[in-house]
């Protein structure tokens, strides 16, 4: 009597529900390999999404069956535990595609932070590298006397605006310096943003690999039963 309404469960499932999704851990990597591209993030998710829904119809259509059959409990039971080993599989391929799609953001912000602090490094460098400017000479001969008061302005105005080009000078022989340290300081935080991706990574990898195992095993458990 069980074996008939169980036939007929498989059936109100198309077939597609129960034998594309076998009890073994190992099917979310066989169905839905990891994911090695920004691209292929996308598609994933598109793809979950869509069957995710399929999976809630026809389990709507399973649980309105059961509702018509003698052992209500049992074949609810059995309907569930196939929608719970579905969606499980489905957000074990959400979350590899959302990470990747995360790490992916951090490393091309890492890069782009990398290189504009290289460039300015480069830059101050390239400044820091050019010969000092060489020291005014003042001519201390004797001049007559201006003849006209425009000429005077001008020569003042020309050397307050040498004694400033002199300051900023020396104020940036000290911003140099501070870009290079900066340089410095923000590829030290980039080593450690990369090492904290790929230690999070490997965490993730390993939380997935024994929640499979635990699958695995529980599986081959309600086999021998």
């Amino acid at each position: 009597m069980a074996s008939k309404w169980k036939a007929q469960l498989v059936a109100l499932l198309g077939l597609g529900l129960l034998l594309a999704l076998p009890a073994q851990a190992d099917y979310g990597a066989a169905r839905w390999p990891k994911v090695q591209s920004v691209e292929q993030a996308n598609v994933t998710l598109r793809q979950v999404e869509q069957e995710r829904a399929l999976v809630q119809d026809q389990f709507a259509e399973a649980e309105r069956v059961c509702y018509g059959r003698f052992f209500v409990n049992a074949c609810l039971s059995d309907a569930k535990e196939v929608r719970r080993k579905a969606l499980a599989v489905l957000r074990a391929a959400e979350v590899d595609a959302e990470h990747f799609k995360r790490a992916d953001s951090v490393e091309k912000r890492d890069a782009e932070l990398a290189e504009r602090a290289r460039k300015d490094a480069e830059e101050e460098a390239q400044h820091a590298a050019q010969p000092p400017k060489a020291p005014k000479v003042v001519d201390d001969t004797p001049r007559p006397p201006p003849v006209a008061g425009p000429v005077v302005d001008r020569e003042a105005r020309h050397a307050e605006k040498l004694k400033k080009l002199e300051a900023q000078d020396a104020a940036n022989a000290g911003k140099r310096a501070e870009n290079v340290v900066n340089f410095e300081r923000k590829q030290q935080e980039s080593q450690r943003r990369q090492a904290e991706v790929a230690r999070k990574k490997a965490e993730n990898e390993a939380k997935q690999a024994a929640k499979a195992e635990a699958e695995q095993r529980k599986a081959e458990a309600a086999k021998r039963q």
